[in-house]
């Protein structure tokens, strides 16, 4: 499929970032000869392991979380005594406060400042502001870096994964609809409903990175569409249990077997389900015309498609609160409406 094309790309971009972005950031620190230069390698690949939203916070952070490494240290080695012991309590300050501080991503970095401090015992302007300047030219080369993105790509794969999950569930309803018809058709709804969970459990995946990479304006439209999607497949769900439960298929089906055809026509990213929970409602009042159950099987199988009835309307509920949750700006995005 195309987004493993799109995926092996993203992995090439990120692991060439990582290396040269860390070389860069040596090559850098040395021509401004500080020292300990490889730390501002090791600060720009553990920069880099994140998102760019994430990276621009974790930015901060670091920054933060500098001043108060720079006082853990002073405690810590404020003597040359053993060493280990001095770390020891080094790691036990450091990893207290940024856990109780929520800087958990900060460690690892401020660790290896804490080493520096250890080796050296120098604690004048000149070797902190040595640390400092390696903190940020580590993180601003990853911040530089975290903003290339192969995001028009992965915008236009999110596209396609909406396309082809509207296909699935368009073909799964037609099956649905032949099942009530009693007619046999290719594959097995329940396969497609499984494989589609799957896809949409990748796409969200594949949505959530494309929010936390870009600072296009509301991002978050493509998780909430595929959200609204899995909670529709869960409708479909229910709706092939609860056609398994029928004993004898009433003849209402074929209305409810047209209604599902005529439905899956509209299983459209821009189309408002207005007219189709009317026409619902209106094969409802119907069904409550029709003469009632003779038989006990019959009555059973009439409950059954009542209840079809229901999860119908909820399938198509999802899609109108969906859409009610979108703002005049983003209609005006993704719909291209004013």
């Amino acid at each position: 499929m195309q987004y493993k094309k799109s995926e092996i790309i993203d992995k090439i971009i990120f692991t060439v970032k990582i290396a040269a972005g860390s070389c860069i950031s040596i090559l850098l620190a040395e021509y401004m000869r500080l020292n300990f230069v490889s730390s501002a390698g090791i600060i720009t690949l553990l920069s880099i392991l994140t998102t760019k939203w994430a990276t621009v916070k974790l930015a901060v952070n670091r920054v933060l979380s500098f001043v108060v490494t720079v006082c853990i240290s002073k405690i810590a080695f404020w003597n040359s005594g053993s060493n280990w012991m001095n770390y020891f309590l080094f790691l036990l300050l450091l990893v207290g406060i940024s856990l109780a501080l929520k800087w958990r991503d900060t460690i690892s970095v401020n660790a290896v400042i804490g080493t520096h401090f250890m080796e050296t015992h120098n604690f004048g302007y000149t070797a902190i502001l040595n640390e400092l300047l390696l903190v940020i030219l580590g993180i601003s080369v990853a911040l530089l870096l975290n903003f290339i993105q192969n995001n028009r790509d992965k915008e236009k794969q999110l596209k396609n994964d909406m396309r082809y999950i509207e296909q699935i569930i368009q073909q799964s309803l037609d099956k649905i609809a032949g099942y009530l018809r009693h007619q046999k058709s290719e594959g097995n709804v329940w396969d497609d409903i499984i494989s589609l969970e799957q896809y949409l459990s990748d796409a969200l995946d594949r949505a959530c990175r494309y929010q936390n990479n870009t600072f296009v304006s509301h991002p978050e439209y493509y998780i909430h569409y595929i959200e609204m999607r899995t909670k529709q497949t869960n409708i479909l769900h229910n709706l092939h249990y609860e056609i398994k439960k029928i004993r004898e298929i009433p003849e209402q089906a074929k209305k409810i077997a047209d209604y599902i055809e005529y439905l899956s026509v509209y299983v459209l990213e821009k189309n408002i389900p207005e007219k189709q929970l009317f026409a619902l409602e209106e094969m409802k009042k119907k069904f409550r015309q029709d003469r009632l159950p003779q038989t006990r099987e019959e009555f059973e199988g009439r409950a059954v498609l009542y209840h079809i009835m229901m999860d119908l309307e909820e399938f198509l509920m999802f899609k109108k609160r969906f859409i009610e949750g979108m703002d005049e700006e983003q209609k005006k995005i993704y719909w291209e409406q004013k």
